[in-house]
């Protein structure tokens, strides 16, 4: 069986969770808040990882506890906020030391330039990258953010067609932003 990472998974992601799991994936989820973890205990092979991922040793160790359980890492969905600059990195090394192929979709807000989201993370041989850029939705002359739901749908879309760079919504025009 597979082994699926979620960083973000108890939050807008928690439909991606759910998904992977339902795709047969063993789900290891970096959570804080035991209490949004617990909703998605019920959705099948879910596992907590209760880690802050601002603090890197702790994601890190969470993580490894993991792959023991469960076995390498075959595919990681993350959306790592710009407060834990290490975080992703050290997970990148972390999964990289099987040397197995894996997948990394990583998702990013709207103002992320398309040209250099690719260059966002230094990705090793072993990783296919896919970069998953979230933008907004404008209908009836007005604009709005995603919701959790459009945001997991549109990463499950790009898990499943395995593109190398997604946008959710749209990103133009840029000024109708909400």
């Amino acid at each position: 069986m597979n082994h699926a990472l979620v960083i973000g998974g108890t939050g807008m992601l928690a439909d991606v969770t759910r998904w992977l799991a339902e795709q047969g994936y063993h789900v290891s989820v970096v959570a804080r808040n035991p209490d949004k973890m617990q909703p998605l205990r019920t959705a099948g092979d879910v596992h907590p990882v209760f880690a802050d991922y601002t603090n890197t040793a702790e994601l890190i160790a969470g993580i490894i506890e993991q792959i023991r359980q469960h076995g390498p890492i075959a595919l990681v969905v993350a959306w790592v906020h710009s407060n834990a600059p290490h975080a992703l990195p050290a997970v990148i090394r972390l999964i990289d030391e099987t040397e197995e192929k894996w997948s990394l979709f990583q998702v990013l807000g709207s103002s992320w330039d398309q040209e250099n989201i690719r260059k966002a993370v230094d990705v090793p041989a072993t990783c296919r990258y896919h970069g998953i850029q979230l933008g907004f939705i404008v209908e009836e002359g007005q604009s709005r953010w995603l919701t959790n739901h459009e945001i997991s749908a549109g990463v499950i879309e790009a898990i499943r067609t395995n593109a190398p760079i997604s946008v959710i919504g749209t990103l133009e025009p840029w000024e109708r932003r909400p």
